[in-house]
């Protein structure tokens, strides 16, 4: 990729973030990045094609960014998922439901594409996560991994809706905690149960 295609996508995914897909206009980006917006048509035929593009590289991004906390192994699994969250949050600006929920509406075939590349990372993740949780004793061992990773990404994906989970009312992060502290308390032994208690409270307070 050419470093002025980088920064097209660079500054396209701040404002598609901030402002959300839909909102966003060539003319506006263009504008932002200081360009001429036939420059920017040369290296992008239309706005979906950038949206794609743009929604795919973030999407990499973060899926190897938590690759590298879950790789890294200096953590407890439960810790672990607190520490992944924390990133995926700061890289979505903190609030991804919106552009999220402008993604499935307007390029539907964009979001497809998002879903599936956020499901079969998410459930190789999970499953790590879980395999070890259980070696060191954290989650129970007569869970069934795959039914927990699948069962964890639907859980994701479902309270992005915003018609069961306005955000006036949930906040992202807060329900991200919520949902974090949910799963992992059908999972935990009563060691992983101490350690989640602790991080609950500190959350807390």
């Amino acid at each position: 990729m050419t470093k002025i295609k980088e920064q097209i996508i660079a500054t396209s995914l701040e404002l598609f973030l901030t402002l959300g897909f839909k909102s966003v206009t060539m003319d506006e980006i263009a504008s932002k990045l200081g360009m001429s917006k036939k420059t920017l048509y040369t290296h992008f035929k239309n706005k979906s094609k950038l949206v794609e593009e743009s929604s795919i590289h973030l999407c990499n991004h973060i899926c190897n960014g938590v690759d590298h906390i879950v790789d890294k192994e200096n953590e407890n699994a439960i810790e672990e998922l607190y520490t992944v969250k924390k990133f995926v949050m700061l890289h979505l600006k903190g609030n991804e439901t919106s552009p999220v929920y402008q993604l499935h509406k307007y390029y539907p075939e964009v979001h497809k594409k998002i879903t599936a590349l956020q499901f079969n990372h998410m459930e190789d993740c999970i499953k790590k996560n879980v395999t070890r949780g259980i070696k060191k004793g954290l989650y129970r061992d007569n869970i069934d991994i795959d039914f927990i990773a699948r069962i964890y990404y639907i859980g994701i994906q479902g309270i992005k809706n915003l018609s069961i989970f306005p955000k006036q009312k949930f906040p992202m992060n807060e329900l991200n905690d919520q949902y974090l502290e949910y799963h992992l308390r059908g999972i935990v032994t009563p060691q992983g149960r101490k350690i989640l208690n602790k991080i609950t409270n500190t959350n807390h307070n």
